[in-house]
């Protein structure tokens, strides 16, 4: 028997567990490949941004959340994954050295109408620091199948019958070129909070997610079956090897931080200056829409859906974006509404 299965979960059961220790080597290794920005990636360069100081990455303090989460309750579970997060904030900055651990409350539980083997979980996270301060909260739902279902169907997997088909596509070497981040030379670069306008959109890159980068990810922060082992996967509903959605979620930012780079030398080539920017408070309507398989290429978007002058930071603005990713084959595969912190034209 799994764990835990879906008629383990209670509405209101709060449960605190984790302890980790956030190490600056790995916070930045994080940072590097995913979120290379200088407030995470550089001690000194950080002292003159937004935040002041050397903070991990908001994708980074997600993907810590989740392996915290699989420890203590996904592991060996009939987890059949989650359709996405409702809201995530990234209340206070997780700094070197912090020791978080995360307080878990089940808001709701119910059986699926469409799915009767299945039944879904409201979890709400608090990760907190060593001073008892509140640096993460997440609204999330999870699937999880249900005891009977979950005993019959491992006794048929036993019992030799066949899995289901995978619906992934074939590895593609030509897809590794896939890489490099979207742009629009002829349309100026956008680098102040004023140079924005409701309604921009931009094409920020393309991702080939191979097998092997997939495992990787997922062992370090989400070692579900269907996320590390390609025969296990294939015996889940999944059909085959697909991609954690912190890892799906973690390459947008990774394009992101290349676009809005490029951006940026653009605008220093032709003798304009650049405006800074700040962290996020967080997202809201994350949605893994569909698989992330072994040989997808992803290709994420993200269009300016408001922009309001901030109150609480004089010289800054707040832009609200709409965030996706589509595959090969045109499906919408991931979403979220995003926000970040973005400099005005000459604010001091």
């Amino acid at each position: 028997m799994p764990a835990n299965v879906f008629e383990d979960f209670v509405a209101g059961d709060v449960t605190t567990y984790g302890k980790r220790t956030v190490g600056e080597d790995d916070m930045v290794a994080f940072a590097q490949e995913f979120d290379a920005q200088p407030m995470h990636v550089d001690p000194q360069a950080a002292r003159e941004t937004f935040a002041g100081q050397l903070i991990g990455s908001g994708w980074y303090t997600c993907s810590i959340a989740m392996r915290m989460f699989y420890d203590n309750v996904l592991a060996g579970s009939s987890s059949m994954g989650s359709p996405g997060v409702d809201q995530g904030l990234w209340v206070r900055p997780v700094l070197p050295g912090d020791t978080l651990q995360l307080r878990q409350t089940i808001a709701e539980t119910r059986t699926s109408r469409s799915r009767p083997e299945m039944g879904l979980v409201n979890f709400v996270f608090d990760v907190f620091n060593q001073k008892d301060e509140t640096v993460y909260r997440q609204d999330c739902w999870v699937m999880f199948g249900r005891r009977e279902a979950w005993q019959n169907r491992n006794a048929e997997n036993l019992n030799g019958e066949p899995a289901p088909a995978s619906q992934g596509t074939q590895e593609s070497p030509a897809a590794d070129a896939a890489q490099q981040p979207g742009g629009a030379p002829d349309i100026p670069a956008r680098v102040w909070f004023d140079d924005l306008e409701i309604g921009d959109t931009a094409s920020i890159g393309s991702h080939h997610f191979s097998a092997e980068e997939i495992i990787r990810f997922a062992r370090a922060f989400d070692p579900q079956p269907f996320h590390t082992d390609p025969d296990a996967a294939r015996e889940t509903h999944f059909g085959g090897l697909c991609a954690s959605g912190w890892h799906t979620a973690s390459v947008w930012m990774k394009l992101t931080v290349a676009h809005r780079r490029a951006e940026a030398r653009r605008a220093r080539e032709a003798g304009a200056e650049v405006g800074r920017l700040g962290p996020s408070p967080g997202f809201t309507n994350l949605r893994w829409r569909r698989p992330v398989y072994a040989g997808d290429v992803l290709t994420y978007h993200s269009r300016v859906a408001d922009k309001r002058i901030s109150s609480s930071r004089p010289g800054w603005g707040i832009v609200s974006t709409v965030n996706s990713a589509t595959n090969a084959r045109g499906e919408p595969v991931f979403s979220f509404d995003g926000a970040v912190f973005w400099e005005r034209r000459g604010a001091d």
